[in-house]
């Protein structure tokens, strides 16, 4: 099992922050993650309303995000000696982790065990398996994402890393992912030219909340931080936890790193809504995101209507359209 480590949100890893420079190209493929690009949005945003910009972070090698953590989580597991030559490595991911750790362990010839569901798109079960990935997975009820199908993904997993030779990644305790994220919001405060008032994002891991934030807050203390989450399971607003459809956020339950002093402010959005802002970002924008992404969009629009045309905002397209094309997000 996997052990917890500390993590000061202070430090970043030289190997991972990369702020425009290139890391070793014997790594590859992994250098080509980060550094995405920033877009303002201008037809979904209402008249009188903040500025919008979004780090399009679909661009990244498997689509995601999560190639920033995954990379950090393997690296840092790497250079202290709990993962070596030879050896397993074991999650539970809804898929988009799944996919940046099976990435990553192809490029560095570890064997992968994932623990998913049905409950997540078939698009990501399939890429992790294009990469890879051995899957696992743990049926659902109705095809909705629960705290008890959390509950019983981990489980699973911590069962297969009993084995010998096994490296249990635990992305919900893994405080080396907030490293991953470090240097997302290095890259943000850079592409706006050192002005951002409100950085927004939705809660899975905390993580990205946490790793960009952290950055973010160097060059500006008062940065404005709002989390998201569905409204459906609105733990984090002190609601009941419920069933949703928004893919990789809202566990049912505070996860380990999320720190109610994160945020300034939570905003829940409706899976329905997600959905909608998601296709409307394909229609009117040109960007191709999933239901998260159309959340982040959606929360920023409604802090940024209050705060005005004089507030800049930052959120995350977390990820890209093509890794819902099965579900009902973008089905016809």
């Amino acid at each position: 099992m996997t052990a917890v480590r500390p993590v000061d949100d202070r430090s970043v890893d030289k190997g991972i922050e990369r702020t425009g420079q290139i890391m070793d190209m014997g790594d590859g493929v992994l250098t080509a993650i980060g550094n995405t690009p920033l877009v303002r949005l201008r037809r979904v945003v209402p008249a009188g309303c903040a500025e919008i910009f979004v780090k399009v972070e679909g661009q990244n090698p498997t689509g995601s995000m999560k190639d920033r953590m995954a990379q950090a989580m393997i690296a840092r597991a790497e250079g202290d000696g709990r993962l070596r030559p030879g050896d397993t490595v074991v999650e539970y991911t809804g898929g988009s982790t799944g996919a940046s750790l099976a990435l990553v362990c192809a490029v560095k010839g570890y064997r992968l065990r994932i623990v998913s569901s049905d409950a997540f798109s078939e698009d990501k079960l399939l890429q992790m398996a294009a990469f890879g990935a051995e899957l696992s997975l743990v049926p659902s009820e109705g095809g909705m994402i629960t705290k008890a199908l959390i509950r019983r993904m981990i489980e699973t997993a911590e069962g297969f890393s009993r084995q010998p030779g096994t490296y249990w990644t635990n992305q919900l305790d893994n405080t080396d992912s907030v490293a991953g994220y470090h240097p997302m919001g290095e890259e943000i405060w850079e592409q706006t030219g050192g002005r951002v008032d409100v950085f927004v994002q939705s809660v899975g891991t905390a993580a990205s909340l946490r790793g960009a934030t952290t950055a973010l807050k160097r060059h500006r203390p008062e940065l404005r931080v709002v989390a998201v989450e569905p409204a459906e399971s609105a733990v984090l607003s002190g609601g009941r936890p419920g069933a949703h459809r928004i893919e990789g956020i809202g566990i049912g339950y505070p996860p380990p790193m999320w720190d109610p002093a994160l945020a300034d402010e939570i905003v829940p959005i409706a899976t329905a809504d997600a959905e909608e802002m998601a296709r409307r970002l394909a229609r009117e924008e040109g960007l191709f995101a999933g239901t998260s992404s159309g959340a982040n969009v959606l929360a920023a629009i409604r802090v940024g209507q209050r705060l005005g045309p004089a507030t800049r905002i930052a959120t995350l397209l977390v990820d890209s359209g093509l890794k819902y094309l099965s579900t009902d997000v973008y089905r016809c």
